[in-house]
């Protein structure tokens, strides 16, 4: 985008400085959970953990990933925020659900898993703190037998159009903000 000529650098700068400053809703000591079983895409995974760090959602890699996240690998990456990130890694779902404490008591976090192709929308699904927020390989997505066994857990994003599916980051952030929101997490001052 070109430059408009009659705005010098001075002024850019004031505009800047009259903004305000970036909407934060009060942190909470834990949010959410998400889980990526098998994840293949680095890219995505990066995406995933930036939002993670932005909502104070705890991330759990599960099974083997499809790259490295050793600090060599995550500093060339330029993820400067990899570090405001709470990451477990885990052999399977079973191991994530134990360490969160999935099923001791009434109040227990539930796991949700999302696929494209399910009868039930995200919506219409009443999100606690601390619930699991499950989303499988980018090429594949869960394990079929999993989805079978769990089939009341299966949720969906609906979509308009005929894409065979959403980006599997842009995914997690339409669940989690919405989440989010069902449990009052965003609620801002608007005083500031």
């Amino acid at each position: 985008m070109p430059r408009d000529p009659g705005t010098s650098r001075r002024d850019r700068s004031t505009m800047t400085d009259a903004l305000p400053p970036p909407l934060r809703a009060p942190p909470r000591a834990r949010t959410f959970h998400v889980v990526l079983v098998e994840p293949e895409i680095p890219p995505n995974t990066g995406n995933i953990a930036r939002l993670c760090g932005a909502t104070r959602a705890v991330l759990h890699l599960v099974g083997p990933l499809g790259f490295r996240i050793d600090e060599h690998a995550v500093r060339r990456a330029g993820l400067d925020y990899w570090h405001l990130v709470e990451i477990h890694r885990h052999p399977d779902l079973d191991s994530v659900e134990a360490a969160v404490g999935r099923g001791s008591g009434a109040a227990a976090p539930r796991s949700w898993l999302f696929r494209a192709h399910s009868r039930r929308s995200y919506l219409e699904v009443g999100f606690r703190a601390g619930d699991l927020l499950v989303f499988g390989r980018e090429s594949v997505g869960l394990p079929t037998a999993l989805l079978y066994e769990r089939r009341d857990d299966v949720v969906a994003i609906p979509t308009l159009g005929d894409v065979r599916s959403l980006n599997l980051s842009n995914a997690v952030a339409i669940a989690l903000y919405e989440a989010l929101r069902q449990v009052g997490a965003l609620a801002v001052d608007p005083e500031g």
